[in-house]
């Protein structure tokens, strides 16, 4: 894992999606949401991200377990777009926000979490937001070990 540390992150137009379930919708949705970019000529204007509401590891446990959990994934877009009603598009706010990196499969980042969440309480920071995963890679063409996770939290 690189360096842990604080980054100001602006507000983004997305267009996205949002449901109740279990995290093993990310990548189903991910899809509906570029699909619909694709058929409508719409150009993502960065990467995908996985918006995670529930902000400590006991509650994403228990929310994965229980199948109630706010599974949110968005795309960056720019300009006049359009949503249907199941995708949306919105503005991500913006703040300050620590940064880590994890590098491996998803199923593993919890330890680069658990090194995040430390990081934030020993400098007596408060969590203010949801959590932003951001995948800068495709996982169907780099291999397990290579797959990037960047990490976001708000904090103040």
């Amino acid at each position: 894992m690189e360096e842990i540390g604080i980054v100001e992150v602006g507000p983004q137009l997305v267009a996205g999606i949002k449901k109740t379930g279990s995290y093993t919708l990310i990548p189903e949705l991910l899809m509906k949401v570029y699909s619909y970019l694709d058929e409508n000529g719409i150009v993502p204007v960065g990467m995908p991200a996985f918006i995670c509401h529930e902000t400590s590891p006991e509650a994403v446990m228990e929310a994965n377990e229980k199948g109630t959990a706010f599974v949110e994934v968005v795309w960056p877009v720019s300009g006049e777009v359009k949503g249907n009603g199941e995708i949306e598009v919105y503005e991500l706010p913006g703040g300050k926000m620590v940064k880590g990196v994890h590098r491996g499969p998803y199923e593993l980042c919890e330890s680069t979490y658990l090194k995040i969440f430390a990081w934030i309480a020993e400098r007596n920071l408060r969590i203010t937001g949801p959590i932003r995963e951001i995948y800068p890679n495709d996982p169907r063409v780099v291999e397990p070990e290579d797959i990037i996770t960047e990490i976001l939290v708000p904090v103040d």
